[in-house]
């Protein structure tokens, strides 16, 4: 999909409406000050791409996942120290 460009001044005055189209219609807009790209609008519900879906990187048995595990693992047992001095008291 295209991008839009529109000046700052008319993005200014038609903010409410601009939303609108990328949010509803999908449009992408970009904002531009003196002829210069200076921000993007896209809608919120383009893909994102997460971590979790990388595949094919490392073998099932790589020291890795068990660094990862480990971590993990000690995150679970870690103690706020917030709420450990609220039971020193």
């Amino acid at each position: 999909m295209a991008d839009e460009f529109i000046n700052i001044a008319e993005a200014k005055k038609h903010f409410s409406e601009l939303i609108g189209k990328v949010a509803y219609a999908k449009k992408r807009l970009v904002i531009t000050k003196r002829g210069r790209p200076m921000a993007r609008l896209v809608p919120v519900e383009e893909p994102v791409h997460h971590l979790c879906e990388a595949s094919g990187w490392l073998e099932e048995n790589d020291p890795f996942f068990e660094a990862i595990e480990t971590i993990v693992a000690d995150r679970a047992k870690h103690r706020p120290r917030v709420l450990s001095d609220r039971e020193n008291r």
